[in-house]
């Protein structure tokens, strides 16, 4: 997969991939990130270069990034480096 732009495209698929696949690391973003003590459902709403969307259990967050996301490569690999970090 080519290093592409975070756009509203981008933004769609990187989220069905996230809610269909990976559950888990949504609910541990919310749980750590988010300061939700013990989120239920999650789910991504949109991902940009600066944060990421979740509603967790009917509230709309948002979990901002250390740094601005230059392309969905970067997206994937802070993702996976964020769940790595609370493991």
């Amino acid at each position: 997969m080519k290093n592409q732009e975070i756009n509203s495209e981008v933004s769609l698929r990187i989220c069905n991939h996230m809610n269909n696949d990976h559950k888990d690391s949504l609910i541990t973003y919310a749980k750590f990130y988010g300061n939700i003590e013990q989120p239920i459902n999650v789910q991504m709403l949109e991902i940009n270069s600066k944060s990421m969307s979740l509603n967790v259990d009917g509230n709309i967050i948002e979990i901002h990034f250390d740094h601005f996301l230059k392309d969905s490569s970067d997206a994937h690999q802070t993702l996976v480096k964020m769940i790595k970090s609370v493991s």
